[in-house]
């Protein structure tokens, strides 16, 4: 038990380390010293920061794709749209080092580019059956293209909002708002939207300010 504990802080450690400084400014001596082992005791579990990254970048992906996995036949609501985009920003909030430094991260560990793109791809489909479950029901009016550019666009919002909302307090990285996040998302939905949901979806997206 004393190693899994171990091994489990390490990942706890490194984190919020990853987080607070910056992935690429953190060094395996930075995150022994912040838990108080020796450098040995943490090569033990991790030979390097690499194996670290990967580890963490695994318990992203599997909760990224679990939480992407959108029934494709599903009637989906409005408060489910809100409720699927907290979870999401609050995922990004909690591995946002991967986010806040993304190209930074995907060029130094290439073999979580692949990995990284497929995780990409499934949000844009989860968007895609997300508005296309609100046309089948008379809640949204969009042509196929403008579609297939509104789902690109928000896909490319959940990702680089992360990286937006910092420069507002750059020396506070620990100053994250994943509310904000959900704001701006379901501000591009809404002009899409049917009248009646298009009032309900202002009124939830103010509870995210």
């Amino acid at each position: 038990m004393k190693k899994i504990k171990t091994r489990d802080r390490i990942l706890n450690t490194s984190l919020a380390l990853f987080n607070s400084a910056g992935e690429p400014n953190v060094t395996t001596l930075l995150i022994s010293d912040e838990m108080d082992i020796s450098p040995g005791n943490l090569y033990y579990h991790f030979k390097s920061k690499g194996d670290i990254v990967e580890e963490l970048f695994a318990v992203f992906e599997e909760e990224m794709l679990d939480l992407l996995a959108v029934p494709e036949d599903a009637d989906i609501s409005l408060d489910q749209l809100g409720f699927f985009l907290h979870m999401l920003f609050e995922a990004v909030a909690r591995y946002r080092f991967i986010y806040q430094d993304l190209v930074n991260v995907l060029s130094r560990y290439d073999q979580l580019q692949g990995r990284f793109r497929k995780i990409l791809k499934k949000k844009t489909g989860a968007f895609e059956l997300i508005c296309g479950s609100f046309r089948r029901q008379g809640m949204m009016e969009i042509e196929a293209e403008t579609l297939s550019a509104l789902c690109e666009q928000l896909t490319l919002t959940s990702c680089y909002w992360s990286s937006f909302d910092s420069l507002s307090h750059l020396n506070d990285r620990e100053s994250v708002d994943p509310g904000r996040g959900v704001y701006q998302m379901i501000q591009l939905i809404t002009p899409y939207l049917a009248s009646d949901e298009q009032m309900q979806a202002m009124m939830m997206s103010r509870d995210y300010l």
